[in-house]
């Protein structure tokens, strides 16, 4: 994960946390595919989602901040896999 992606650049404006993104801008904003976040819905353990319907899938940037903090630790031996 691109944790730089996360912590920079962050606007002062509330509105940019609560805005809904697709997938891709999704994707990019934390680093990882659209192949992955594809599977995290499916398997579960991936971040907070908004399903607008069948086809269209949302998230908000807030949703992604939060999982990414979830997943940190301090050494390898706190790691337990989820």
């Amino acid at each position: 994960m691109n944790v730089n992606t996360i912590s920079n650049d962050r606007p002062e404006n509330p509105a940019y946390y609560d805005s809904l993104i697709n997938e891709t801008e999704a994707a990019k904003f934390l680093g990882y595919t659209v192949r992955a976040l594809q599977n995290w819905r499916v398997r579960g353990g991936g971040p907070d989602f908004v399903k607008v319907s069948s086809r269209s899938i949302r998230y908000r940037r807030r949703d992604l901040i939060s999982w990414a903090e979830s997943l940190l630790v301090a050494n390898t031996s706190q790691f337990a896999g989820s």
